[in-house]
């Protein structure tokens, strides 16, 4: 039996047995008081024990003769059951799904949840659970239940006949990357393949990435790209190859089983092999291949149904930031999304965040989501000692006392109603944190102790706002990004700058280095008193705009052919400090941009092929190396710009 003459029997037996369990439901309410009544709770979740064991401990007693709310109880209980068994029969439900349905429920409650798990299957329209689940006013007869229920026969009957015709499957378009999507786990939704003796179900996911690379101009020596004009290349663009194969990424989802029903708790912990290369004596010559797994992702959040339309969340631990991180690039080079300073922007953080989520409906299903959250305080300022580095990576943040404050709000919506078809959002977000450097007493250039006895601090802001934007289509999908803001190098933009000091007005400067080695801090005089120079944030902007062709939708392939699974981006993104601050830094990039096409060819569930070409440019702050800071060097000679052709091949095994 097909699965749509299944959806057509399931609805009809639910039609017919809604009235019957409602109208059973409205006569037991007189009767309730009795002395000895019992629940309608009680009654369903003892309804098996009853039916089972009554004959030897009740076997004289008739139907007739024990109480009427008892007998009703049951009545509707065997309903119920009679109904989830025959769905439960047909294949539309599961025997845990029938479980969930019974679990310390009244009989109006299981028919509510079982409204629940038909409209979350797709076989009832929200408006029709609305409906079905709508409770009979208690001074109202049991006919205008009965009429409310006929109301909308014609509805449910016209969806069962509309799903038993057979459907075309198609293929689907183009999905945006959705990091931070907005609707809230469901309960009881995660498929374990692992369940702890405590309770929690574990999902494990991950991939295999190997890829083959070219780049014509590396001169850093990374297998992954970075701003160009970083220092001089030798003689020539210092070309390379490699062969990478360190993008293994493992993860697993975690679920809590809470005993609150509007309550649901997850997690994930996720890791990849992207951390740093073996100094050991087993590793030091094959070093290049032993690099360390290093966390990605590790939180756990709560989930809690506040109304029909309204849930709230509560997550703690390390997770993608509100600021900038909702939307990013659909690349193979996925280290750093095309390339730290070339337009993505994103990171991840140890966060407290919260918000809400409200489905306000209608045609276009919208959706509204505030998000706010407590970030760890970090700017990427490292310590200049590699010990301190692996002790605490940083502490210029930490040393403000306070921590960063995020925020962002989405609004979705149901932009293109065709089949397979993502809902469009759009995101605005912001950042603030403040950094601290200190210099110790010791530190204080002599000509300036006598005023800095005790040592001395200076500050500066970071400061980002982002505009995000993501529009799904049966045939393109679009997402791009701007984003703006001032020291915003953590977050892999501003030409990874962070700060400079403002020597603007000083005479007679000295410097000291901080307590941490990451920043020079500029004492001097202004107007003949003892001063320390401001450190400035590097003000940035940047951003990218992506195209995403599902082509195998484009030229109708058979969705379950081998050629179901092609898909072509196109992409183009750019970031850049302002002059006027780089130019501090001198000699030093002022901006890049990356031109960039892929695409991927996915051979099964399991196994995708791709190919990427990417020009990334760097372009130097100044014009000309008479401009104050002069120009970077590039095969030794002075070069206003670089560029780097980038190849990459990829496999990737999925599970």
């Amino acid at each position: 039996m097909n699965s749509f003459l299944r959806y057509k029997i399931a609805l009809t037996v639910f039609l017919i047995a809604v009235p019957m369990a409602q109208a059973q439901g409205e006569k037991s309410v007189p009767q309730s008081r009795e002395p000895n009544s019992q629940p309608a709770a009680s009654a369903a979740i003892n309804s098996d024990v009853e039916r089972n064991g009554k004959k030897k401990k009740d076997n004289k007693e008739t139907p007739d003769s024990r109480p009427v709310a008892r007998v009703t109880a049951e009545a509707n209980s065997d309903v119920s059951d009679r109904l989830v068994r025959v769905l439960v029969t047909k294949g539309i439900l599961t025997a845990e799904d029938a479980r969930a349905i019974r679990r310390g429920a009244t009989v109006l409650e299981q028919r509510d949840r079982l409204a629940a798990l038909l409209r979350d299957k797709g076989l009832i329209s929200p408006t029709e659970f609305e409906a079905v689940t709508i409770a009979p006013p208690e001074n109202k007869s049991s006919s205008a239940s009965a009429t409310a229920e006929k109301s909308i026969a014609p509805a449910l009957i016209e969806r069962a006949t509309a799903q038993s015709k057979p459907s075309v499957a198609v293929i689907s378009a183009f999905a945006p990357v959705r990091l931070l999507p907005i609707d809230p786990p469901k309960r009881e939704d995660l498929i374990p393949d692992i369940k702890l003796g405590s309770g929690v179900r574990l999902k494990l996911y991950g991939f295999f990435k190997t890829s083959v690379i070219h780049d014509s101009s590396s001169p850093q020596g990374n297998d992954f790209p970075l701003p160009l004009l970083a220092g001089d290349t030798g003689p020539d663009t210092t070309p390379e190859f490699h062969i990478r194969a360190r993008g293994l990424r493992i993860g697993a989802n975690f679920e809590w089983l809470d005993p609150a029903p509007k309550t649901v708790i997850t997690g994930k912990l996720e890791f990849d092999f992207e951390g740093n290369f073996a100094r050991a004596n087993n590793r030091n010559a094959s070093s290049i291949r032993s690099s360390a797994p290093s966390i990605r992702l590790a939180w756990a959040r709560i989930d809690h149904r506040l109304t029909e339309k309204t849930s709230g969340f509560a997550l703690f631990g390390q997770d993608w930031t509100p600021f900038a991180s909702s939307t990013l690039p659909p690349l193979i080079e996925n280290t750093n999304f095309g390339g730290p300073g070339f337009g993505a922007a994103y990171q991840r953080a140890a966060q407290a965040r919260f918000g809400l989520r409200y489905n306000a409906g209608g045609t276009r299903s919208w959706k509204f989501a505030p998000e706010f959250a407590l970030v760890v305080p970090a700017f990427g300022n490292l310590p200049a000692n590699l010990g301190d580095q692996l002790g605490f990576a940083e502490r210029q943040g930490a040393d403000s006392q306070r921590p960063a404050i995020e925020g962002r709000f989405v609004t979705e919506f149901q932009l293109d109603p065709a089949a397979g078809v993502a809902p469009a959002e759009f995101i605005v977000s912001f950042e603030h944190a403040r950094r601290r450097a200190i210099v110790t007493a010791a530190s204080v250039p002599a000509a300036f102790r006598a005023a800095f006895p005790n040592g001395t601090n200076v500050d500066s802001n970071s400061d980002g706002y982002s505009a995000e934007i993501q529009l799904p289509t049966r045939f393109v999908t679009i997402m791009s990004k701007y984003y703006g803001g001032s020291d915003l190098r953590f977050f892999a933009a501003g030409q990874l700058l962070s700060n400079f000091n403002d020597t603007a007005g000083l005479t007679g400067t000295s410097t000291a280095t901080s307590i941490d080695g990451a920043s020079t801090v500029v004492f001097g005089l202004r107007s003949g008193v003892p001063t320390v120079a401001p450190q400035r944030p590097v003000r940035a902007a940047g951003g990218f705009v992506s195209l995403g062709f599902p082509l195998s939708r484009i030229f109708d392939a058979d969705p379950k052919g081998r050629n179901a699974g092609w898909t072509a981006v196109l992409y183009y993104g750019f970031d850049e400090a302002k002059s006027r601050d780089a130019r501090r830094f001198s000699p030093v990039r002022g901006k890049s941009d990356l031109l960039l096409g892929n695409i991927s060819y996915k051979l099964n569930s399991l196994i995708t092929f791709a190919y990427e070409q990417g020009l990334y440019r760097t372009r130097a702050a100044n014009n000309s190396m008479f401009d104050f800071g002069g120009i970077p060097l590039l095969r030794g000679i002075p070069s206003r710009a670089a560029h780097n052709v980038r190849s990459e091949f990829a496999t990737i095994f999925s599970f």
